[in-house]
Order: C-alpha cells, then structure tokens, then sequence
C-alpha cells in the first residue's frame, strides 16, 4: 500500500471498499455459526452489528487524529506523537503481533490448501514449496502498492461472492423460520453465552491496519476513506448475516454441540449441511471458496503490516527500500510457519486481546489527545465524544469477556 503514482483520474472508493471488505471476510466467517450456537441468531446478530458499530466508528476516530497529519501517517507516527513513546510499543507490540501472527497462520492453514491443488494440476510441489509459492505471490503484489491489492481484492471478493451464492443459495431458499428462531426448544437459555461471542465478533471486524495505507492511497482525501470505510465493512456485515442465516436456519441449535465436539471446523460444519447440498459438486465448489477466502484475508493483513512496518521505518516509496519491508513483512512469518507450523495455536489465543488495544483502544485515545492538541479551544461535540465513550467500553467489554474466558469462568455451549 505505498503506491502513489497514481493517474490523473481520482481512485474509486470501490478499490478501497473491497481492500476493507476483502481483508475482514476471509476463512474465519466459518467459524462463526459455531461460535455463536449458544448465543444463537438474534442475540449474535445484535452483538455483530453493535462490534460492527464500533469498529466502523474506531476507525473513523483514528482517521480523525489523523487529519491532522501527512497523508498516510500510520500508528506508529500519531502514537509516538499523541500519546508518548510508552504507548507507542505498547501499541507497536500489538499489532507486529497481531498481524503477524496473522499471517503466519494464514500461510500455515493455506500451505497444504494450495499444495493440493497444485499437485492436483500435475505440478508436484512439497508443502514447503507450496508455502513459499504463495507467499512470494502475495508478497509479489503487496509491494507493488494499493492499487494492485485492491483489484486483486476486488476480483477475489466478487469470486468469494458468486461461490457463496453458489454454495448456499439454495440454503437461504430453505431457511426453516422455526429452526432459526430455535422456537422448537422453548426452555432453551441463550443470554449466559453472550459475552463469549463478543471477542469473535471484534475479530470479525478487524481493518485497522489497512487504514494509513488507504489514507495514502487517497491523498488524504478523508471523505473518500471514510466512504470506503463505512462501505467496506457494511458489506462484510451483510455477508456475514447472509452466511449466519443459512446456517442457523438449516442446522437446529441441537445439532451443533456435536459439530462443535468434532472440532467445530470447516469440515464438520459442512457434514450437518450435506443433507441440505449436493455433495458432488460441494467438494470442488468449497475447495475453490477457501482459496479466494484465504487470499483475501492474506492480501489484507499483510498489506496493512506492510504499511505499519513502513511507517515504523519511515522508509516506503523506493523500490529497494519497499523490496526490504516485503521481506520484513514475509521472511519471518514465512521462516516460522516452516519451522514451526503448528505453533500459532497458542500464541494466536492472545491475538483478540492485543487487538483490542490497537483496533479499539488506542483510536479513541488519539482522538481525544489530537482535540486537546489541535482544537483545544473549541470544545469535542457530543457526537464524537458519545463515539469515543462506546468505543471505549466495547474495548473494555472485550477484555473482560477474554479474560473471564481465559479463566474459564464463562459458560461454553456444549
């Protein structure tokens, strides 16, 4: 996301929208029917439109600070600036973490994906090679700049699309009313699983990291940022509550601890919906969505590494120097998903906490503080400060709801 050479024709916002779009729909949306089966449809649809509320308004509170800056300045810059050096690794360490630990799990999980395909294709390839084929592609297109990442999200998002509709059309068509509102199960009890959906549903939004490079891409022209923002993520809103409908109106709730007990992955989701699809061409369509699904989460969280590693550096636009934060970006991830490519389990359970702190946090403290610097004689109107006190509290929510979680102290739907 450093390219700036561009025509004289002003970008779309739509190339901004679907690197927005692209990066928070990916492989993770399965997991969500799963997450949620205890809350169930109406309580997770409320608690993902209200995460998607404040983190629509969190980035548009971080692009307020950032107004005040040259085009492109990303966290490291208004943290270090706004806040003070201790805030600026707390937050650098967060999301070098979040986003790298991002990373190498997309190369891990996509890795044996690709390495099937292909072989699959007559062309023989180890998983280590198959591993280092994709990542020096993404890596490829990343350092070519936005442009290129957003029509490249663009062709991946339609594709991901057309393969939903595809794929779960005929489910919508066949939503049981019954079965979605769980009405079969009078005493059924949904409000004790509520707060462990709402860190699911943080990470179900997560964008932040692309936002310096757009406002570059843009020429700090914010009202088109803003636009793509807020037309990025209310497409990934829809698609996901198209996605929950189909599953939870065709799957009953009583069916999903099983799914869960089997590991409450891709393939175990599916098996419940196979009385519902045609198996034969079920296997190759989802073969086909999982590509585009990785690749659009991969292309969107390395980007916006890619960005902050440039702001970091305050090296971006030469070649050479571009070349050397894609290596910054790529070889570690790369190098641990090789070496160790079953280890990001663990680490990436601290992923949801830490992101809480730079995607949620850290925002509506830099808009207070670019006020108090910038504006200090005119006073926040109160539609901005009700932003900033949501904000916050959802943050807080989060970090509660994950370390009640870690203690084992929330129920969990089995």
């Amino acid at each position: 996301m450093t390219e700036l050479a561009i025509s004289q024709h002003r970008p779309s916002v739509w190339w901004g929208a679907m690197v927005i779009c692209g990066t928070v729909v990916g492989a993770g949306m399965f997991t969500l029917p799963v997450v949620m089966a205890g809350a169930w449809f109406g309580w997770s649809v409320l608690i993902l439109i209200g995460s998607w509320a404040s983190m629509l308004m969190s980035g548009l509170l971080f692009l307020h600070a950032a107004r005040h800056y040259q085009a492109g300045a990303g966290y490291s810059t208004l943290t270090r600036d706004l806040l003070g050096r201790g805030w600026e690794i707390i937050n650098s360490v967060s999301i070098l973490f979040v986003l790298g630990i991002l990373t190498y799990a997309y190369i891990s999980a996509s890795g044996p994906v690709y390495q099937h395909s292909i072989t699959a294709a007559g062309l023989p390839v180890t998983l280590v090679e198959a591993k280092i084929l994709l990542t020096g592609c993404v890596a490829a297109v990343v350092c070519l700049g936005t442009k290129e990442v957003s029509r490249l999200m663009t062709v991946c998002l339609i594709a991901k699309i057309v393969l939903l509709v595809a794929l779960f059309g005929g489910l919508l068509m066949q939503v049981k009313l019954p079965v979605l509102l769980d009405s079969q199960e009078s005493a059924g009890m949904y409000w004790p699983y509520i707060a462990a959906v709402v860190p699911f549903c943080l990470a179900s939004f997560g964008y932040h990291g692309n936002i310096s490079g757009l406002d570059r891409y843009y020429g700090g022209e914010q009202q088109r940022v803003r636009k793509a923002l807020k037309i990025g993520t209310f497409l990934a809103l829809v698609i996901y509550l198209f996605w929950l409908t189909a599953t939870m109106g065709n799957i009953p709730r009583s069916e999903f601890p099983v799914i869960i007990t089997r590991g409450g992955d891709i393939e175990a989701l599916l098996e419940a919906l196979h009385s519902h699809l045609q198996t034969g061409y079920l296997t190759l369509l989802m073969t086909v969505f999982s590509h585009f699904a990785v690749l659009c989460s991969f292309l969107g969280v390395t980007s916006g590494l890619f960005d902050f590693i440039a702001d970091w550096s305050g090296e971006r636009d030469a070649l050479r120097k571009r070349l050397k934060i894609g290596a910054l970006t790529f070889l570690p991830p790369l190098l641990a998903s090789i070496w160790m490519p079953n280890g990001f389990v663990t680490a990436i359970g601290y992923a949801g906490l830490l992101a809480t702190i730079w995607a949620v946090i850290v925002p509506a403290l830099l808009a207070v503080k670019a006020r108090q610097r910038f504006a200090a004689d005119r006073p926040m109107p109160l539609p901005q400060k009700l932003m900033v006190i949501a904000v916050i509290a959802f943050g807080v929510i989060n970090i509660a709801a994950w370390t009640l979680g870690k203690a084992n102290l929330l129920p969990l739907y089995r």
